[in-house]
């Protein structure tokens, strides 16, 4: 994400320190399991539908 936003994730927002990885999360049921029992929402949201592309410089038609 560094390179491609220039967003340090692993920046402290607080204090500026580094922070660390300490868990990976593979199991959508553990997942959920946790968020739940920290009283956030488990559920997938549902998909929504595409985007048109953006306008290119020749097509200003409106």
């Amino acid at each position: 994400m560094r390179r491609a936003f220039e967003v340090d994730v692993l920046a402290c927002p607080r204090c500026g320190g580094r922070l660390r990885l300490v868990a990976l999360l593979e199991a959508g049921d553990v997942t959920a399991r946790i968020l739940r029992h920290l009283g956030l929402r488990s559920d997938v949201p549902a998909a929504r539908p595409a985007r048109a592309p953006p306008l290119s410089s020749g097509d200003e038609s409106w």
